[in-house]
Parts: structure tokens; C-alpha cells; sequence
């Protein structure tokens, strides 16, 4: 072989070694989210284009899940690598909580932030005469996908106010906007919904109908006894019609991977994430409350190391 085609095969063969090399390193980042009547999936969607446009070779999408709960099984088995969940349902799926649909302990799942808050909000139609926690027995309520953040929101509520699903006239187990359209048909008088506030499948049902926000009290959100529900309230006129402060429970959200994810990916994602924190506030409105501060308070699960080392550069963790 001569020295010519000697080199044009060298080059051809470090040029088919480079293309296998740039695609071995192709960074697949699937954030799991919700339903798309809710809030976990634009804000998933928004913090994938953030990724792809800023982590290099990054290949994000956001996946529609039942949520939290299912999030975290997903997780455990390795079919994603960040999700959204609340608070509450990331340490029974941690712990290996029972009664909360969690049969083993999810161990493998790790702490990358703090997000916004969820507002447990239970809007009743105006006509079916619901004000008070003692008036929803006998009605007909959609409480979220079963073994959702939501349902479980819900059982931990409505025990609180001394309520059981059977003291309902029907129980419906419906994502945000399946039971928003069977609230515009009649056909439910209540829906409780754990989302950020201004979520999209309120605000269309607010134009459809009058609603009442019905207020969840401090002295029913303390005997939840779970550290995760925070009284707070829902502002006034974040939905059309509703003029007062409505006083109710807030629990966090985290978004949590695994700790099979790459150290220096989960690194670049946090680190993302903060440095671009101005335009998921932009994209949307729940995102406007997410503080660097507030990044591992409450953390449920330990802190993945590539998180670890941003908060230690950042002087968060010292």
C-alpha cells in the first residue's frame, strides 16, 4: 500500500472512530413529568429545551406519566433520569411505605433539587352549595389517578378533616382535566387537585363555571402530622371569580434522580438548571418561586453526588 492510500485509510478510520466517539457520548436525559393538564409537564418540556439547547450533546424529552408515584418506580427501574414528585410521596417511595402503594424501598433514587411548592386545592362547582371541608360529604369527587401525589394528597386531607372515600356519594379516581370536564358536565361536584397555582385545568374550568376554592384550615392540616404539609393559602384572584385569600396546604416538590445517572451529568443538569433558572421562570409561572436557597431543604432522599459538587461550588454546602 502506498503512503497515499495509507493516509486516506488512516483518516477515513480516526473519522469513523470520532463519529462513534461524538454519538457513545450523546447524553440522553428523559425527565419524567405528568399529566398534561398539569403543571409537572410544560415546566418538564421547558426544562428539556433548556438541556438540549445548553448541555452539549444532550438529547432531553419530557414524558407524560400518572405522576409522582409512578415517577419514582420509574426511576428505581431506570427508565428515566429526573422526575418531578412531591415531597411526601419521595420519602413513602424511599422508605418503602406500604399503605402509599410502595411494597419495597425504592434505594435507588437521589435528590437533585427543590422546585415550587404544591398547592392542594379543592375547587367545588358554586352550585352544589360546597364551602366548608364537613359540606363535601355526600358529593361526587374526582381525587387524582389512584396512588398518584394527588390521591395521596387526598387521603392525607380528607382523613384530616375526618373523612373517609366512603362518605362520598361517588369517588372518581381522573387526572386534572378528565375531571374538569366532567365538573362542566355536571357530573361531579368537586375536584381536589395538588398543583402549582394558576394550574392550567382550574383556570379553564373557572371560565366554564362559578367555583369555590374550599379552605383547608391550620387545625385539620395539623393533624396530618407530616412535615411536608405546610399551611398556606391560594392568593386571591389566581382563579376567575375567587376574590379572597383561600387558606389550604402546601407540600414541595423535588425534581429527584437516580443514582445510576453519571456523575458529571447529573453536574451539568443542576448546574443547567440554576444557570437558566430566569427562563424556566418565563416559561412558566409556578417556576417563579424556585430559589437556589431552598435547593436541598427538605430533601427526602440523599443529594446525588453531581448535585452535591455544584452546591459545595456554589457555597451552599460547605
Amino acid at each position: 500500500m502506498n503512503i497515499t492510500k495509507w493516509l486516506v485509510t488512516f483518516t477515513m478510520a480516526a473519522a469513523a472512530i470520532a463519529a462513534g466517539s461524538a454519538h457513545a457520548e450523546t447524553k440522553f436525559i428523559n425527565i419524567l413529568t405528568g399529566g398534561q393538564s398539569g403543571v409537572y409537564y410544560p415546566m418538564g418540556v421547558a426544562l428539556s429545551q433548556i438541556y438540549n439547547k445548553n448541555i452539549p450533546d444532550a438529547k432531553s424529552t419530557a414524558q407524560v406519566t400518572k405522576a409522582s408515584a409512578e415517577n419514582m418506580n420509574l426511576l428505581q427501574a431506570g427508565r428515566g433520569e429526573l422526575a418531578f414528585a412531591l415531597a411526601d410521596t419521595v420519602s413513602d417511595a424511599y422508605t418503602g411505605n406500604a399503605e402509599a402503594g410502595f411494597k419495597a424501598p425504592l434505594t435507588k433514587l437521589r435528590g437533585m433539587t427543590a422546585t415550587y411548592n404544591n398547592y392542594i386545592q379543592i375547587v367545588a362547582n358554586a352550585d352544589s352549595g360546597i364551602k366548608t371541608l364537613a359540606d363535601l360529604k355526600g358529593k361526587r369527587i374526582s381525587v387524582g389517578a389512584a396512588r398518584s401525589g394527588t390521591e395521596l394528597n387526598a387521603r392525607a386531607v380528607l382523613k384530616a378533616a375526618g373523612l373517609t372515600y366512603a362518605d362520598f356519594k361517588k369517588v372518581e379516581y381522573l387526572p386534572f382535566g378528565e375531571s374538569v370536564e366532567l365538573m362542566k358536565n355536571r357530573q361531579l361536584d368537586v375536584t381536589l387537585q395538588s398543583a402549582g397555582l394558576g394550574v392550567s385545568s382550574i383556570r379553564d374550568l373557572a371560565t366554564s363555571v362559578k367555583i369555590v376554592v374550599v379552605p383547608i384550615p391550620e387545625d385539620v392540616i395539623a393533624k396530618i402530622n407530616n412535615p411536608a404539609y405546610q399551611a398556606s393559602f391560594i392568593p386571591a384572584n389566581t382563579y376567575e371569580g375567587v376574590t379572597e385569600d383561600t387558606p389550604t396546604v402546601a407540600v414541595p416538590n423535588f425534581l429527584i434522580t437516580a443514582e445510576s445517572v453519571p456523575d458529571d451529568l447529573v453536574y451539568q443538569m443542576t448546574k443547567t438548571f440554576y444557570e437558566q433558572l430566569d427562563t424556566l421562570k418565563s416559561a412558566h409561572n409556578a417556576a417563579k418561586t424556585i430559589e437556589l436557597a431552598n435547593a436541598i431543604k427538605g430533601m427526602p432522599v440523599p443529594v446525588h453526588p453531581g448535585a452535591e459538587r455544584y452546591y459545595k461550588e456554589v457555597g451552599l454546602i460547605k
